[in-house]
């Protein structure tokens, strides 16, 4: 019998949970609430600050409580040129401005948004990493509308979703390399456990389904059933194909220039 692999391991926790002593908080909008669905509310950025782990920028925003005497801070994803003093306006009726978070269904179509809700409500989670956005392909009806996620897939959500107008602040980031092993350190330090990544083919056959043999080769297919054992799903799982993408991606990219201009 052979050892319990990292695939294994990974699942329990233990030493590969994420490191969050350090980061802001969750990231996400204002509850929804009667002055989002029928009017606005004005927010300030009081500050942009960095979040451990994470690539993209957060925004702290202060609004006023609508019920009583005080203020509440939010804190946002930040949009590609936010500022500090930026006045930031939520709901339906809010202008068509880089910060703003409105309904899609008072969206223009071409248009671009990010941290779209993928249900009513639900605060945020679609297009959230550094540099990434969805753009508002239709309106398919008075009650859906179809939006274009970064993976180039299409998606049909709720007209009542919320999006941040523009795009996610930092993108490019990973167009700097690395260089040197002590940077993707610190790197990988504040995100979790996953760095270095020792292949399996160098491994001995007791860790890993790929070790052993006189070189370091697989030594049968990379593919896995689906219903394999946990010591034995490493590889392609479930593979409907394998080998390299050709075709399409061309085309796609065509229409996403049509869209954007």
């Amino acid at each position: 019998m052979g050892r319990v692999i990292r695939a294994q391991r990974k699942g329990a926790g233990g030493i590969f949970k994420a490191h969050t002593t350090k980061r802001k908080g969750k990231a996400k909008f204002r509850p929804l609430d009667y002055a989002e669905k029928c009017g606005y509310i004005r927010g300030v950025v009081k500050s942009i600050t960095h979040d451990p782990g994470r690539g993209a920028p957060l925004v702290k925003v202060q609004f006023r409580n609508l019920y009583k005497f005080k203020k509440t801070i939010g804190t946002f994803l930040a949009s590609e040129g936010m500022y500090i003093g930026q006045l930031i306006y939520c709901g339906k009726k809010a202008k068509m401005m880089i910060g703003n978070i409105l309904p899609l269904s008072v969206i223009p179509e071409g248009s671009i948004c990010c941290n779209v809700e993928a249900r009513e409500g639900d605060r945020g989670k679609l297009a959230r990493t550094s540099g990434n956005h969805v753009t508002i392909v239709n309106q398919v009806n008075e009650k859906k509308t179809r939006i274009r996620l970064p993976s180039g897939t299409k998606k049909i959500v709720s007209s009542k979703c919320r999006g941040m107008i523009g795009l996610i602040a930092g993108g490019n980031r990973t167009d700097k390399p690395l260089l040197k092993a002590g940077r993707a350190y610190f790197k990988f330090k504040s995100k979790r456990n996953c760095w270095p990544v020792v292949r399996g083919v160098a491994m001995n056959p007791v860790e890993h389904p790929h070790g052993g043999g006189n070189h370091q080769h697989i030594g049968h297919s990379s593919t896995v059933r689906r219903d394999a054992p946990p010591g034995r799903k490493v590889g392609l799982i479930g593979a409907r194909r394998t080998g390299r993408l050709r075709g399409g991606k061309k085309n796609l990219q065509e229409l996403n220039n049509e869209i954007n201009f």
